[in-house]
């Protein structure tokens, strides 16, 4: 069975922020890892000036933990402050995927997170994987400070509908961004080939706030 993420973005909105940040360590976030399966929580500031500026991963055991009758419980459980936080948020986008590949190591959390998510035509799928384990990732993992990817495929949406592959790239810091080896890695014929492709593509990257329960 593969691995899973819980892939959250949020945006306050009308909530006030240390209301927000209060209510997502300390009721949110930890009603969710007393949830079997859900392994660890890490929560990620945007660097890139984007929205939503709020990212949570989940790690799960597998994309069926969202299934779980301790996960939809948690709906049925709500308090009042949940119920009123959730109704003032401007987004809510939560997105569940199946892990497909793993590559490098890192000590979690990770500093500083490039989420690339994209869906391409059908038939370009053998493409892209092959672009990934051929060209992209070996060259990635050659940039210093480029420490681990992790692969994914959309196993469903909760919310709006989500690109289907999602790889997340783990760095030391927003510093490996300005490698010249990561400029080569993003300047082949193929990569362009693969992106001209995509029916959607978002590039975000995130700094690492806090870990849930952490403390």
């Amino acid at each position: 069975m593969a691995a899973g993420l819980f892939y959250v973005y949020t945006d306050p909105g009308s909530v006030d922020e240390a209301e927000f940040h209060d209510w997502y360590d300390h009721e949110h976030g930890p009603a969710r890892l007393k949830v079997p399966g859900i392994r660890s929580a890490y929560r990620y500031r945007a660097l890139d000036d984007l929205k939503p500026p709020w990212l949570v991963l989940y790690d799960l055991d597998s994309p069926e933990v969202i299934d779980s009758a301790e996960y939809k419980a948690l709906g049925a459980q709500a308090s009042d402050r949940d119920k009123s936080v959730a109704a003032g948020l401007a987004t809510l986008d939560r997105r569940v995927y199946e892990q497909i590949s793993l590559d490098g190591s890192v000590g979690e959390p990770a500093p500083v997170i490039l989420a690339v998510a994209m869906s391409v035509a059908a038939g370009a799928e053998d493409d892209l994987d092959a672009w990934y384990t051929d060209e992209h990732i070996p060259m990635l993992l050659g940039v210093p400070g480029w420490q681990r990817i992790r692969r994914y495929r959309l196993s469903r949406s909760l919310d709006e509908p989500g690109p289907e592959f999602l790889s997340v790239h783990e760095l030391a810091g927003p510093q490996v961004l300005d490698e010249p080896s990561y400029r080569a890695a993003i300047s082949t014929p193929w990569r362009d080939r693969v992106v001209a492709s995509a029916l959607r593509r978002e590039r975000r990257v995130f700094g690492f706030r806090n870990s849930i329960g952490a403390g």
